[in-house]
């Protein structure tokens, strides 16, 4: 390669020259953690809408689960599918949201087998930000979840006593209570294997609390050992709530109960799941 003579003469930059600049140059400010985290959040968002063969859960599971329990038990427990499905579909809409909420724990677990999981923590950012965005992009789903069940519930003859309002609130409250509850999977996402595991204890502990509570029947109908257990179980004192609100009703206890939950769930699982990130 040809080299002028002007270039012969031009003297080779020096490090310490190079240290000053960078010195002098003034650094970018560091992201506040609400960005990071609404970044990551917007990540997960990023990719229902590369692969949204995701948003089969979300759609096509809660529409099966309400016809299936409307038409299957509505007349054998209120004498008909419409008056069943008055009782049912607050109660259904718990049930499938709660349900989705493990998805969390698969994405902390996938990211971690992709080694994506270990470039987040070398990035010089808010520390749980990762695990934040994690249930902030699953929130979508929480949303479009509860929307199309009631959309289909009013098309079977729904009619919620509050009013678009209450069902605006109920659902509030569902997500609020279905983003504490994620801090959970994140935790069992750290500490599993594989996907199957994580999935596997999810199982082991969403079906009980769903399906050993009021969404379906009355818990005065149950034996009284099954009662003590169902009054106290978080499900129940969600679906009371969320149930009160879209009637156009409030039931205090249950939603101080729900709060309650929320603060419990998310200081536990949440300080629990910071504490195994900062040891991955």
């Amino acid at each position: 390669m040809t080299v002028t003579k002007e270039a012969e003469l031009l003297p080779a930059p020096r490090t310490a020259d190079l240290a000053e600049v960078l010195l002098e140059t003034e650094r970018p400010p560091r992201p506040s953690a609400l960005a990071v985290s609404l970044t990551f959040g917007w990540r997960a968002v990023l990719k229902i809408k590369h692969v949204p063969e995701q948003l089969f859960d979300v759609t096509a599971f809660p529409i099966m689960m309400i016809l299936m329990f409307t038409y299957l038990f509505g007349g054998a427990l209120a004498g008909s599918p419409a008056e069943y499905i008055q009782y049912l579909l607050p109660g259904i809409t718990v049930t499938s949201v709660v349900m989705i909420t493990m998805y969390t724990g698969l994405a902390v677990n996938t990211d971690i087998e992709k080694g994506v999981f270990d470039r987040f923590r070398t990035l010089p950012i808010w520390r749980p930000a990762p695990m934040v965005g994690y249930i902030l992009g699953d929130l979508l789903r929480y949303v479009l979840a509860s929307t199309t069940i009631v959309i289909v519930g009013l098309i079977l003859g729904f009619r919620p006593g509050g009013g678009f309002v209450g069902v605006v609130l109920g659902v509030a409250v569902l997500v609020g209570f279905s983003f504490a509850f994620s801090w959970i999977w994140t935790m069992f996402g750290l500490l599993m294997r594989s996907e199957k595991s994580v999935m596997g204890v999810s199982m082991l502990v969403l079906f009980p609390l769903t399906f050993l509570s009021n969404v379906y029947v009355m818990p005065t109908t149950m034996p009284g050992w099954l009662q003590a257990f169902v009054n106290v179980n978080p499900i129940t004192k969600l679906v009371d709530a969320v149930r009160a609100l879209m009637a156009g009703e409030v039931n205090a206890d249950a939603m101080l109960w729900t709060l309650g939950y929320v603060v419990v769930l998310t200081a536990v699982f949440g300080s629990l799941t910071m504490r195994l990130y900062n040891r991955k």
